[in-house]
């Protein structure tokens, strides 16, 4: 169809757990609107979708693909999202420049609970959304049983807009339930209209009812048609489903098979009448698209190894051209992508979501404008605490100049990334959402940037405290000829309580330490505290100089330093030295169907269970308080995702320091000293 013609746009997310089928439902898309000449598959590797090297080695999606296409005069661009809750981040960011969000899934009641916080996100942010149910071919339970299941993680009534017709136990086709029109499947062309089966027809009135009561808890017309027994108009129930989906207050339940293009076509219909259009949207979040002034939002940065950075945005308002200043950066080129094909435009107008070229400075979720004096922030998706950490190191010494600017440009395409010079450990710590999603991120420094590198587990900053006070003595006195070197302190060394850090005093009477050496027995005693007997940084102590001599010729800041540096040697183990960890204050989520596994978890991992209680505005959810050793957090969200079909997440923050259980610490120490050889 010519692109003159085209009467509209919609924009619509395709979203789902992970092997759910998006990536093959928006294949089969391309394929059913002509926009691909052949349907690729994902484990071919030659979807439109999953275009990145990263997804097609792991067969799964890990970042945000656009694609394209027209449908009965409408431009739909879908934004594929990955399906892997490490990569929730991005569908996030994704998410609030749609129109529409169509959740797939597949039919496995006791599986529909991995949608609760995907369900949640789009409903507070009053996204409408509809469910495919994929895979129907392949259930073995019945379509009422997995609806029953998808209420139950919903905070919005689902409508069944369809009723599927099986044969024998294979899926053959659906009844519309606004039309009360049977049909049956073929491959690769549109389904046939055919008579509504008999035995069905009890189910069928059963399901049209309840959708029917359903929309009219939103429409009091409707109600009263319904309860003077009469058959209300089909054009009033598609304008029903589409103000009420519109508005985020039911959500329509299709079903299909994407492998066999089964469902492919209603939906797309239904994504044409029922869909909100761009202008609904903007209207929603009190933007006008009849307002003349550019305005945009970033989804999606991506690095490209030919062309450059590139910034996925929704126009809002306004039309961009080639070349237009945004946020002071001159765009350098407009493409509506097709997964990493391009398509240059020289002008994109409100409604529409198309790549920018060289944004350089401008970061996922930025609001780009041409007069910032006169727009405010749009909002933007809440960044997501990491919970998952390597500590990584470049293979070649070299390389370790580049490292920064290229961590930088990977955080630029992920935001959900972070990382860190730790200074009590001197690491690298590469943060992310799992161990999954820092592969991908490592492939990525690999093979954009040519940076392999070496990773571990990152240290945890052990410290050392003492238990007991004592009064030392250090002497440094050393001859070579000349002038000699002479410095002789007498400290006492005692423990604070937990959190006070280091202090340092004096009692120097008469002058028997001068007063221009006394800061360098602080120094000396700080350096010593940055590596105690067990190896670790020492704190909570307390020094205090009580006495000395010095020589009026040999004396000199440095001898009094290295003094003082002999008194705590000799001193600190005899104040019996012992290990500190950091505790770290946890707030773990989960349904209330894992709380009594989460606590097995937390007390097998040392915790100290605070206690639990509902989870505020998470139905059906609880929150567990612990606090729990940093030693034991490494690979706490792999276990607990383990536990909780994948959607248990965790936030920490540190508390305070502790002492380590005897045993442990022997371990800790031993490991300490063959490292530090």
């Amino acid at each position: 169809m010519n692109e003159n013609v085209l009467l509209g746009t919609r924009n619509v997310a395709i979203v789902g757990p992970y092997l759910s089928g998006k990536t093959t439902l928006l294949e089969s898309i391309l394929s059913v609107t002509n926009a691909v000449t052949r349907k690729g598959k994902v484990q071919d590797k030659n979807t439109v979708g999953d275009s990145s090297p990263e997804a097609r080695d792991r067969q799964m999606s890990v970042e945000i693909n656009a694609a394209s296409t027209q449908y009965d005069g409408v431009r739909f661009t879908f934004l594929d999202c990955p399906g892997s809750i490490e990569f929730a981040q991005e569908t996030c960011h994704a998410l609030i420049g749609v129109d529409a969000v169509v959740v797939v899934c597949e039919p496995v009641a006791d599986r529909v609970l991995t949608l609760a916080p995907l369900f949640k996100f789009l409903d507070d942010w009053h996204l409408p959304h509809l469910v495919f149910i994929n895979k129907m071919d392949r259930a073995d339970v019945a379509f009422t049983d997995v609806l029953q299941a998808l209420k139950k993680v919903s905070s919005r009534p689902l409508v069944a807009h369809q009723y599927p017709i099986g044969q024998g136990e294979k899926l053959a086709g659906f009844i519309d339930l606004v039309t009360e029109q049977a049909y049956h499947y073929h491959p690769g062309a549109p389904a046939d209209p055919v008579p509504l089966p008999e035995s069905l027809r009890e189910q069928e009135q059963a399901a049209r009812a309840e959708m029917l009561e359903t929309l009219a808890e939103f429409d009091d017309h409707l109600l009263e048609e319904l309860l003077e027994d009469i058959e209300p108009p089909q054009e009033e129930i598609l304008q029903d489903l589409k103000l009420e989906l519109g508005a985020d207050q039911i959500v329509p339940v299709f079903i299909g098979v994407t492998d066999r293009d089964f469902g492919v076509r209603p939906l797309l219909q239904a994504l044409l009448r029922e869909a909100p259009e761009p202008e609904t949207t903007a209207d929603y979040r009190g933007i006008s698209l009849h307002t003349a002034a550019p305005l945009a939002q970033v989804l999606k940065t991506y690095y490209t190894p030919q062309g450059g950075k590139l910034s996925l945005v929704r126009v809002w308002q306004g039309t961009l051209t080639d070349g237009i200043v945004l946020n002071g950066v001159r765009v350098g080129g407009i493409y509506r992508l097709m997964g990493h094909q391009q398509q240059s435009l020289t002008t994109t107008v409100a409604g529409e979501i198309v790549a920018l070229g060289r944004l350089d400075g401008i970061k996922t979720g930025d609001t780009l404008t041409t007069d910032q004096s006169l727009a405010s922030e749009l909002p933007k998706a809440e960044r997501m605490a990491p919970v998952f950490a390597l500590a990584i190191a470049a293979e070649k010494r070299s390389d370790e100049v580049k490292l920064s600017g290229a961590l930088t440009k990977l955080l630029e395409e992920d935001p959900a990334l972070a990382w860190e010079q730790n200074d009590a450990t001197h690491e690298i710590i590469l943060w992310g959402q799992g161990e999954i999603h820092l592969q991908v991120a490592l492939d990525r420094l690999k093979r954009k940037y040519n940076l392999p590198m070496h990773t571990h587990r990152p240290q945890v900053p052990y410290k050392e405290t003492i238990r007991k006070t004592r009064s030392v003595h250090g002497r440094y006195k050393h001859q070579t000829g000349g002038h000699g070197q002479f410095g002789d302190v007498y400290l006492d060394i005692q423990p604070l309580p937990r959190g006070h850090g280091f202090n340092f005093s004096e009692k120097i009477v008469g002058g028997v330490v001068p007063r221009q050496y006394i800061p360098a027995v602080e120094t000396g005693v700080r350096e010593y505290l940055i590596h105690g007997p067990l190896g670790f940084p020492i704190v909570d102590v307390a020094v205090t100089l009580t006495n000395g001599s010095y020589h009026s010729v040999d004396s000199s800041e440095q001898a009094f330093k290295q003094a003082a540096r002999v008194a705590m040697q000799e001193g600190i183990v005899q104040c019996e030295p012992t290990l500190l960890e950091p505790i770290l204050n946890v707030a773990i989520s989960v349904p209330a169907e894992f709380t009594a596994k989460v606590l097995r978890l937390v007390s097998g991992r040392r915790g100290q269970i605070l206690g639990y209680d509902a989870k505020a505005n998470w139905y059906g959810w609880d929150q567990v308080a612990a606090h729990m050793p940093q030693a034991e957090i490494h690979d706490l969200i792999v276990e607990l995702r383990s536990l909780t079909l994948g959607v248990g997440f965790f936030h920490w923050q540190y508390d305070h320091l502790q002492e380590v259980p005897e045993k442990l610490a022997e371990r800790v120490r031993t490991s300490a000293h063959t490292n530090s050889k």
